[in-house]
């Protein structure tokens, strides 16, 4: 072959490969844009329900609102870290609630995938299945699992955006107050926009039993905006960050090692009549000793 082919194939691998490079930063920039100070709202309302109980009563309406500070807390080539902070009470002297967290991982191959009934089943995919593609794993305030899944960050027509559906546990707002369904199959569009970020969920609430299918109760409608505002103004939840990191992540890495057995995970809801949350959010729970014990007691 003619010495001008090869330079005109190095050139297109080189182009190529330059494209990929860009695409990829790109996705990440578009994750990092969701950290610093936001005020959110948080939307949902039951649309539809095709229950075939006459007295079912679908969920009220939820609206509520607040101060979330996100925190990068991990920024790799592959890995890129969110803690999430709510800032809640009088501004002069405000309360910090540790709030959920999302990782993104780039092509990463292994999930934990909700099945129902605190139990996640670990699913190998294929290299071929993921490539592009960012996970975002969603945890607890107590840094258990919670949902996951895999998608390609969309760039065109001036928006940045992902996308993905997958099974999810029920939200606070519901299990504290049902128990007709076990399943949430949430439909995740998280979007960046010139105001911040939007958290767009188009939900189906799932009564899901061992060799039946499926049954949609009721589907529901998510909208959370996040409009970023002065840093400044969420000062008191990063103070508290920077002064309880290290606890939390020695709780990270307890679960890393639970994770990193690749089988699947059973949790108990409560031990001695509590949720892991209350004991990790006591100052007791502050040694690795404690936090290994308290956790492990939760893993069936």
């Amino acid at each position: 072959m003619s010495t001008k082919f090869y330079t005109l194939l190095i050139a297109l691998l080189t182009t190529t490969l330059i494209s990929a490079q860009t695409k990829k930063e790109k996705d990440a920039e578009a994750i990092k844009k969701m950290c610093g100070c936001y005020e959110v709202s948080f939307n949902f309302s039951e649309t539809f329900n095709y229950s075939k109980d006459s007295l079912y009563k679908p969920s009220d309406n939820k609206i509520t609102g607040g101060l979330e500070w996100a925190q990068l807390i991990t920024d790799d080539d592959e890995n890129i870290s969110i803690q999430h902070l709510l800032q809640v009470g009088d501004p002069a002297k405000p309360y910090i609630v540790k709030h959920w967290r999302q990782d993104w991982l780039y092509e990463n191959e292994e999930f934990y995938m909700y099945d129902g009934d605190n139990k996640w089943d670990y699913v190998l995919k294929p290299e071929e299945e993921v490539e592009g593609q960012w996970t975002q794993k969603v945890y607890q305030v107590d840094d258990s699992p919670r949902y996951e899944g895999s998608a390609t960050w969309v760039h065109v027509d001036g928006k940045s955006y992902w996308e993905n559906t997958t099974p999810a546990p029920l939200p606070r707002r519901e299990y504290t107050t049902r128990s007709d369904y076990n399943v949430t199959i949430r439909g995740n569009r998280h979007e960046i926009t010139p105001f911040g970020w939007v958290h767009d969920q188009d939900n189906k609430k799932v009564i899901r039993k061992n060799g039946e299918e499926d049954f949609v109760l009721a589907q529901e409608k998510g909208y959370n905006v996040y409009k970023k505002v002065e840093d400044s103004r969420c000062q008191a939840a990063a103070d508290w960050w920077k002064q309880n990191e290290e606890k939390w992540a020695m709780v990270r890495n307890k679960w890393e090692d639970v994770f990193s057995r690749d089988e699947n995970l059973i949790l108990e809801e409560k031990v001695n009549n509590s949720p892991l949350y209350k004991y990790l959010f006591e100052e007791e729970y502050s040694s690795e000793e404690k936090i290994e014990e308290i956790i492990s007691s939760f893993v069936k």
